[in-house]
């Protein structure tokens, strides 16, 4: 059954603000907020209530804590990767987030502190505008876990930071400091880590109070261009969740656990 209402949210909090501006607190700070099978869930269905909430005109979105998102929480991969039913089910989670924040009306501004990761990132950087602090970190983070770069990535990077840079950091899942985020064009701005919410806020206060039609028709017809990528985005989904179900993930997971390098059974001996 689709969320419908706020209260319903187990995983985001919310903080309404001054002239229509909601904040939309991922809240699992404990495990840096990295998402379980509900909260995966929640981050795809969020945007439909508040495109349904008349008195919000402008959302930002940021994490509880010391993180934006950890990424997904292993407990929920290593079920992806023994149980097959399981996995299907984060398929359609994890390309509903992508389909759902490109649908979304309403302007969404991400405040990136601390790292970003996997799904988190995925609402990190479909956001309209991004705002990350200086020692924020982000990854996609598959290639480490010895899948494909699935989701937002495949469909999203190229067209922020260009083929070259994207390809790079999805092949090696290196790490991107806030200043060089923003330096190739991952992310809208750069800002001291205690600007980061003040600073996503005035810009989400100024899309509030600017013509409805004129900033979500213009937000609409930019998310054309990353329409135009579904078709890629449908295979990096595919193969991804392929990759799920074989010896590298189950490796690469082991491996996160141990805090070591992997050794996937795919790479040469």
């Amino acid at each position: 059954m689709r969320l419908t209402r706020y209260d319903e949210f187990e995983h985001l909090s919310f903080d309404r603000r001054p002239g229509g501006v909601l904040v939309i607190t991922l809240n699992r700070p404990d495990v840096l907020n990295a998402a379980n099978v509900r909260m995966h869930r929640e981050m795809s269905e969020v945007w439909a209530v508040v495109d349904d909430d008349d008195s919000v005109r402008a959302s930002v979105v940021t994490g509880a804590g010391r993180a934006f998102s950890a990424g997904g929480d292993l407990e929920m991969i290593e079920e992806m990767i023994d149980d097959y039913g399981a996995t299907l089910v984060q398929w359609r989670d994890a390309g509903a987030i992508v389909e759902q924040m490109l649908s979304a009306a309403k302007p969404v501004v991400s405040a990136v502190n601390g790292v970003a990761v996997g799904a988190g990132l995925a609402v990190a950087l479909l956001a309209d505008v991004s705002v990350m602090g200086e020692s924020a970190r982000l990854s996609d983070g598959h290639a480490r876990l010895g899948v494909a770069a699935g989701d937002h990535a495949a469909v999203l990077w190229p067209l922020l930071c260009g083929m070259a840079k994207a390809k790079y950091y999805l092949m090696t899942a290196d790490f991107v400091d806030g200043p060089e985020a923003e330096r190739i064009g991952l992310v809208t701005r750069c800002v001291p880590d205690d600007q980061v919410l003040p600073e996503a806020l005035a810009i989400a206060e100024r899309l509030a109070a600017g013509s409805a039609t004129a900033v979500q028709w213009t937000k609409r017809v930019m998310n054309q261009w990353v329409r135009q990528a579904l078709p890629a985005f449908g295979e990096s989904m595919a193969l991804e969740m392929l990759g799920f179900l074989g010896p590298d993930a189950k490796e690469g997971v082991a491996a996160l656990r141990d805090r070591r390098p992997p050794r996937f059974p795919s790479a040469p001996r």
